[in-house]
């Protein structure tokens, strides 16, 4: 695969071009992330690109440790007064490399499952890097619920790749196309309908 962050790089471009042609009510509509908007999720694209090391660590304190509070403001402090100022404070953090303490191929996590947090709710299609899919499903099987990973739900269910050479954790079955399959792990309950397999009855229960 190309470096990691040509492709972040590659994917912000992207969700810039679809995100230029939404309209004000697109923009509030729910996204596929829990009790978020688009809006929200674009202001937590640019709060992430933007985040050092040393700024997540300091930010988790200030949160009291509590990660679901740490991401809260950090959407509140990117998301701008419209759509449009959101917008532009993606756009000039497109380019960053900088991130918080984790794997680099989390970045990958954030932008594909975050861009398709906002295009499945509004019908946007869009092609990614199958790579970039397949390393960023690896990431999420081997990392615990606790650092926003699946390694537990992967613990009780095998999930094959129908379009790329990967298959991950152990137990009944779960087949599908990569891209779901990242999406199911993450919890998003709308790719179950693009799975079968004997394993699926226990990773919708699980999720």
């Amino acid at each position: 695969m190309e470096d990691v962050w040509t492709v972040v790089h590659a994917e912000r471009a992207a969700i810039i071009n679809d995100l230029e042609r939404l309209d004000a009510g697109q923009w509030e509509e729910p996204s596929l992330c829990a009790e978020w908007t688009v809006h929200d999720v674009v202001a937590h694209l640019a709060d992430t690109a933007r985040t050092t090391r040393l700024g997540f660590l300091l930010g988790l304190v200030r949160a009291g440790f509590d990660f679901d509070r740490q991401n809260a403001r950090g959407v509140e402090r990117e998301r701008g007064a419209t759509p449009r100022e959101t917008l532009e404070r993606l756009r000039r953090v497109a380019s960053r490399r900088s991130t918080p303490p984790a794997p680099l191929d989390s970045r990958l996590v954030e932008e594909i499952v975050h861009g398709e947090d906002i295009r499945r709710p509004l019908g946007l299609a869009h092609s990614y890097p199958q790579e970039a899919v397949v390393r960023a499903l690896r990431l999420q099987a081997r990392t615990p619920a606790s650092f926003g990973g699946a390694k537990e739900l992967v613990a009780h269910a095998r999930l094959t790749a129908a379009d790329a050479d990967v298959s991950v954790g152990e137990g009944p079955e779960v087949r599908g196309p990569a891209l779901s399959l990242l999406l199911a792990v993450c919890r998003r309950r709308v790719a179950l309908d693009d799975l079968d397999g004997p394993g699926v009855t226990g990773l919708s229960s699980a999720i």
